[in-house]
């Protein structure tokens, strides 16, 4: 007779967690008890939960493990940003970032061992895609960074008290270490919707992470029917990697566009700010020099965001080998970034973090099993790939 693998309790959100518990014959509060060691203290060890019922523990043992992916590498930047690459099995690792700041801290976290999107400038999507991770290998990028950091608990009271306040993201969340989070590593978080969407609800659930919703933010390329699921099912803060002003420029740096082109893209981002909450879009556009960097590029972008409350962050090219591309001059992104202003849009350029390690934003490249093929393609001689 086969023995069943132990059960990984980070695969639930709290919903999933009680109506296991209920198969074994517990009460919610047993589930509600378990989620809040696991998340909110760290635990591991079922032994350690002294407020559950021994009995209870000694079958969780039997049945069940809280594990996160091992980390096989820890990188530490000259400005302080943290770089793990993560086992997530089968030759497959992923690469999550700490950001600390002065008045807060970020995690970015990957969704997917690869990505099958392949943004031009973009080192993961270079390397091909695997597969989705699952909601434990998600949430477990928080809940590793959390013990790795020695990040200190903040009461669910805390933070409703902190957000009654009015504060925004990014003032300082009494003496948590991640105050944000933001699904902005390997992967396009949209195409593994339900197991993001699952890891989102324990970031926010106060028996886990209790994260404000304004707090927590998906980043994605534009699949445009997700945006309107994300926005029904758990909208937090949206962020859209835009990088082209018009069509035939996006169509090629982010090939998703062909399928959902800007005026659908744009469309949706409005729809999405009826339940946002936040009452804008962030646009991330990556700086490249003479590709997309022009003052007519500026004033397309305009005229193209007029109708959608939004800001923009600017991101100076951050190189990978073989990346095609080279960063746009201080200057250029300065007038870039003047031009958008100047309409009255809030804009900002990003501090390129993390670079000395691979970890600055389109530098994460992990370790994937490429079933894509592509990080092959691209080794072949240019004649080769025509």
């Amino acid at each position: 007779m086969s023995i069943s693998a132990p059960v990984n309790l980070l695969d639930f959100d709290v919903d999933g967690l009680v109506a296991w518990f209920a198969g074994l014959g517990e009460k919610p509060f047993r589930a509600r008890q378990v989620m809040r060691w696991m998340h909110r203290e760290g635990c591991d060890d079922f032994d350690a939960m002294t407020d559950v019922a021994k009995s209870l523990r000694a079958k969780l043992k039997e049945i069940a493990t809280i594990r996160a992916p091992l980390p096989v590498r820890d990188s530490v930047s000259a400005d302080g940003t943290r770089k793990w690459l993560l086992d997530v099995g089968n030759a497959n690792a992923v690469e999550t970032v700490f950001i600390p700041e002065t008045h807060r801290g970020t995690l970015c976290v990957s969704s997917q061992a690869g990505c099958a999107l392949d943004c031009a400038f973009c080192s993961t999507g270079k390397q091909g895609f695997n597969r989705n991770l699952s909601v434990a290998e998600i949430i477990g990028q928080l809940w590793l960074a959390n013990k790795l950091l020695g990040a200190a608990r903040v009461d669910a009271d805390e933070d409703a008290a902190e957000d009654a306040a009015g504060l925004e993201a990014g003032e300082q969340d009494n003496g948590r270490i991640i105050s944000n989070v933001v699904m902005m590593g390997m992967g396009e978080p949209l195409a593994n919707f339900d197991n993001v969407v699952t890891a989102l609800r324990l970031m926010l659930d106060d028996h886990a992470y209790g994260l404000s919703r304004r707090r927590v933010t998906v980043s994605t390329s534009g699949i445009v029917p997700a945006i309107d699921r994300l926005r029904d099912e758990c909208p937090v803060a949206l962020a859209v990697s835009l990088h082209a002003s018009n069509d035939a420029l996006r169509d090629r740096l982010v090939p998703i566009n062909r399928k959902y082109p800007l005026r659908e893209l744009m469309a949706a981002c409005r729809r999405y700010l009826e339940r946002a909450p936040r009452d804008f879009v962030t646009f991330e556009y990556v700086m490249l020099d003479g590709v997309n960097d022009s003052d007519a590029h500026a004033r397309e972008l305009v005229a193209l965001v007029r109708e959608v409350p939004c800001k923009f962050n600017l991101i100076p090219f951050n190189p990978f080998p073989h990346a095609g591309f080279e960063r746009s001059s201080a200057e250029r992104i300065r007038r870039f970034g003047a031009i958008l202003i100047d309409a009255g849009i809030v804009t900002t350029t990003r501090k390129t973090r993390g670079g000395d390690v691979d970890a600055a934003c389109g530098q994460l490249a992990g370790q994937v099993q490429d079933k894509t093929r592509r990080s092959v393609r691209l080794q072949r001689a240019p004649e080769e790939r025509r």
